[in-house]
């Protein structure tokens, strides 16, 4: 399919619909924005099963792999606001359900920025943001979709489609940070089980972002935007803490408020133009 027409799916982890929905609206936005006219959210999608696994309990993450492959095959792409979720997807959706059905859905699966960026979003006018932004890498999508380049490795450097795509936006200046790809501590049941470690990981990761004078704390992931926020309110940091979705969404708002604010002048323009040629 061509790429402004195929059939998208859009993916919203449980915690996006239950705790920030404005991050599932703020990527519609985006791509509509962006031209992509074929935006589907299946209202019968629920969780990919993550949680069960990590817990131990596969038949019940089995079941919902099941539901997600009914919910999803029919689409041309299947975008997820998560990477966790989208590397659950990708690499264990084939082992729970072994089959064609599975390996198709788990290959048409990407993540919201990676899917992005494959379309070459990276590349246009993606309008202005003018923040210093600290960038949180997701350890699944850093490390186990392998988007971006750890540096605990010794492989060639890998594109990070957030940064690729805050790199794009003018105005907006991505900080250094110390410990770049650190974890911020969540890690679902860990956050639970090693609640003091997962706060001082947390608290690290805060601190690292206030020497490099960050105003916004942004990620692919809106489970560690979570965990990270809740620790900044109550230790007195003062960040706010978006999705890149919602960055973008507010960076193509502005672009296109430009785009009417320059057409509404040209339209101006053209009137005077006329009455200054009309009869005298």
């Amino acid at each position: 399919p061509e790429p402004l027409t195929m059939r998208i799916a859009l993916f919203v982890p449980c915690y996006v619909d239950q705790l920030k929905p404005q991050v599932g609206l703020a990527a519609l936005d985006v791509l509509d924005a962006l031209g992509f006219e074929t935006v589907h959210y299946p209202e019968n999608q629920t969780c990919c099963g993550q949680p069960f696994l990590n817990a131990g309990e596969v038949d019940h993450g089995r079941s919902l792999a099941r539901h997600y492959i009914d919910v999803f095959e029919g689409f041309d792409e299947i975008v997820s606001l998560s990477g966790s979720c989208a590397a659950m997807v990708r690499r264990q959706l084939p082992l729970l359900v072994p089959g064609s059905r599975a390996e198709d859905v788990a290959g048409k699966t990407s993540e919201f920025c990676e899917f992005l960026v494959g379309q070459g979003v990276a590349s246009r006018p993606l309008g202005s943001f003018p923040e210093r932004v600290g960038l949180h890498l997701s350890c699944h999508a850093l490390r186990d979709l392998r988007l971006g380049t750890p540096s605990e490795t010794r492989e060639p450097a890998r594109i990070d489609p957030a940064e690729s795509l805050l790199s794009s936006i003018d105005g907006l200046e991505l900080v250094d940070l110390v410990r770049r790809d650190e974890c911020c501590g969540f890690g679902g049941f860990f956050s639970i089980e090693e609640e003091a470690v997962s706060c001082r990981m947390g608290l690290d990761r805060l601190a690292d972002h206030q020497a490099a004078r960050a105003e916004v704390i942004t990620s692919m992931d809106t489970s560690c935007l979570l965990h990270l926020d809740g620790l900044a309110r109550k230790n007195g940091f003062h960040f706010r803490t978006m999705h890149v979705a919602e960055i973008l969404a507010i960076s193509l708002g502005h672009a296109a408020e430009a785009r009417e604010a320059a057409k509404r002048a040209d339209h101006v323009e053209e009137k005077g133009d006329a009455r200054a040629d009309g009869p005298r």
